[in-house]
């Protein structure tokens, strides 16, 4: 299993051999896990600067909820939501990279102007395809995510018949895509989209198989943090599900993910490391 070395972008060359933590920050009233929590600008302004202190490698910024049954919001909602919040961490001298977690080109132009250096786009360019030229004309890292449906009914039905070959097609085809507009392949990530448009099955096989899209030779982001499937196995509520998050980070993590974007950053970066020690040997001192 040969994992991708490297995630570029603008001013950043992240070691992707290694686990990269990336910690949620949603500014919205209604995600599935936080929402409301951080939606005043200084409460999330505060939570991101905690989140680096906890090892945060990217923090990931979002003014619009995807759970489930969502629905979109106003352009200018997400922009007044999330440039505050931008602004006030470059504010405090933070230098982690942050990403803008947005479908929509001019929100995520602003928090370019911002500060942002990724978008992570649930869409992966599909729904504003002129997304692509803004990430390829700022030398942006890009996340694309796989999505059956979209947020609204992604859980009505969800169906696949090879839910592993089914994502890595798109994987594929949004690749091709993005390299075609101008973004350089190496400032590009991708992402099963755990919990949007699957079932807890599909969601376990992701989990055990994510390796076999290496093939396509990008690192892998994993986003299971607090999601349903986690709940239905324990019968936890979205507030206790930090040890099943952890659970689904490690098994990811042996099947080749190193990209994990999560909202317990110290718990799960604590067991990350100590996982990836023990798969590649790093604290050996053999004679």
């Amino acid at each position: 299993m040969t994992i991708p070395g490297r995630w570029t972008f603008r001013g950043h060359a992240l070691d992707t051999t290694r686990p990269v933590i990336m910690g949620i920050v949603n500014v919205t009233p209604d995600s599935f896990s936080d929402g409301g929590k951080f939606i005043d600008p200084e409460n999330a302004i505060r939570h991101a600067v905690d989140l680096v202190k906890q090892g945060a490698d990217i923090i990931d910024i979002g003014g619009e909820s995807t759970r489930p049954g969502s629905a979109p919001v106003l352009l200018q909602e997400e922009i007044d939501r999330v440039i505050p919040v931008i602004e006030g961490i470059k504010g405090k001298g933070i230098t982690t990279p942050i990403s803008i977690d947005t479908r929509k080109v001019k929100v995520a132009g602003k928090a370019v102007k911002a500060g942002a250096v990724i978008v992570n786009d649930v869409a992966a360019l599909d729904d504003e395809p002129e997304l692509a030229d803004l990430i390829a004309g700022g030398n942006l890292g890009a996340v694309l995510m796989h999505m059956q449906g979209r947020p609204k009914l992604m859980q009505a039905e969800p169906h696949y018949d090879d839910v592993i070959g089914e994502i890595g097609e798109f994987f594929e085809e949004r690749l091709d895509f993005a390299i075609g507009r101008g973004i350089p392949e190496e400032n590009i990530i991708l992402d099963p989209g755990i919990g949007f448009g699957k079932l807890l099955g599909h969601n376990l096989e992701i989990l055990r198989r994510c390796g076999e899209w290496l093939k396509y030779g990008r690192p892998l982001m994993i986003g299971p943090s607090r999601k349903r499937f986690i709940g239905e196995i324990l019968g936890n509520d979205v507030t206790d599900r930090m040890y099943g998050t952890i659970g689904a980070c490690v098994t990811a993590l042996n099947s080749g993910a190193r990209i994990f974007r999560v909202h317990d950053v110290k718990a799960v970066r604590e067991a990350i490391e100590v996982a990836y020690s023990i798969l590649n040997d790093t604290g050996s001192n053999h004679e």
